[in-house]
């Protein structure tokens, strides 16, 4: 029996299973006025009602069924679509209405969902991302504040003062400059309001450059500089002062957060005759496993107490990311907690 009530999908199995009933209890009617009510009905007469009531009530039922699912499904699909097409189709009972109508509030119901999980994190990031900022920001404007407000309760006087609480103050006013200009490129990036000046350029010579200008905060802790082996020139097409952004900010890091007379490599590996592969490895603290998907958001950090010591915008991985996913290549990242980080990226050769 259930085997064949689901075959029942579509409102003219309802209407024609109505209708037939119907013509089946009017048949037995007329059967029973005929045999004891002693009023002679004619087979042709029990027939021809029998029919014509089937065939009116089926047209009857089809008009009305039409009507509900066309008022009311209607309805339903101007809740659920934006589009206007749902005041102008017209819904058939020969139509799976009601199992469409099912699979269509299920996929709404599904996509309304994401969405609202999505604003949910949209609305947890900007909580977060605000807090961040306000905190990088009140660092040093506190410093600065305290500074000036010493050089006015007297310390202005005091030679051996003043110059050395004005060159502490100046360095609290580029941090915050430096943080506002990052916040400027990630701005840039993200509305794609910037333009990639692409040319040809030799990676190595870049990457030496690199090295002689960290050389003296790699010295402070003991660090090397080097590359994995001797290299000839190496050109590849990209924006040269955006590639060297990221460079520098992957080797600084490097150092930042290398251990005391480690090492910084980098290497340079050919996947095809179109890319070359650019990695950055260290054997510094590393991180652990949890922190890897979201170490390229603004102001993410992996020790916050640690790294607000460090310093850093917090932005220079996310415009990292931005710079290299504009040039349409890949960045990625592996790190060991207590062995070392590595980070790699590809880029278009010549």
């Amino acid at each position: 029996m259930n085997k064949y009530v689901m075959r029942l999908t579509k409102p003219i199995h309802i209407t024609f299973i109505g209708s037939l009933i119907l013509g089946i209890l009017v048949l037995v009617a007329l059967i029973v006025i005929d045999k004891y009510a002693e009023i002679n009905i004619s087979f042709l007469t029990i027939l021809f009602t029998t029919l014509l009531t089937i065939v009116l009530s089926f047209l009857i039922f089809t008009y009305l069924i039409n009507r509900f699912i066309n008022s009311k499904i209607k309805f339903i699909y101007r809740i659920i679509t934006n589009r206007q097409t749902a005041e102008e189709a017209e819904y058939s009972v020969t139509e799976d209405v009601l199992t469409r109508l099912t699979k269509d509030t299920a996929e709404w119901a599904s996509t309304q969902k994401r969405q609202i999980n999505q604003l949910q994190k949209q609305a947890e990031f900007r909580k977060e991302f605000l807090g961040n900022l306000a905190h990088e920001l009140k660092t040093p404007v506190f410093s600065i504040q305290g500074y000036i407000l010493t050089l006015l309760e007297g310390g202005l006087e005091d030679e051996r003062v003043n110059r050395d609480f004005l060159v502490r103050a100046l360095s609290g006013v580029d941090r915050i400059s430096n943080l506002l200009e990052d916040l400027d490129n990630i701005s840039k990036f993200e509305t794609d309001r910037f333009q990639l000046k692409l040319e040809k350029f030799d990676l190595i010579k870049v990457t030496n450059n690199i090295f002689r200008e960290l050389e003296k905060k790699a010295k402070k802790k003991d660090i090397k500089l080097n590359f994995d082996q001797h290299y000839e020139p190496l050109m590849v097409n990209g924006d040269k002062t955006k590639i060297t952004q990221v460079l520098v900010n992957l080797i600084s890091n490097s150092i930042s957060y290398g251990k005391e007379s480690g090492k910084t490599t980098v290497s340079f590996d050919a996947i095809d005759k179109k890319k070359v592969l650019v990695q950055i490895s260290d054997n510094g603290v590393g991180m652990a496993e949890e922190h890897i998907p979201r170490l390229f958001e603004r102001f993410y950090r992996v020790d916050k107490s640690r790294e607000r010591n460090v310093g850093g915008s917090g932005l220079g991985l996310a415009i990292v990311k931005h710079i290299i996913e504009a040039h349409k290549q890949t960045i990625k990242v592996k790190s060991t907690e207590g062995i070392g980080s590595t980070f790699s990226f590809t880029l278009e050769k010549v």
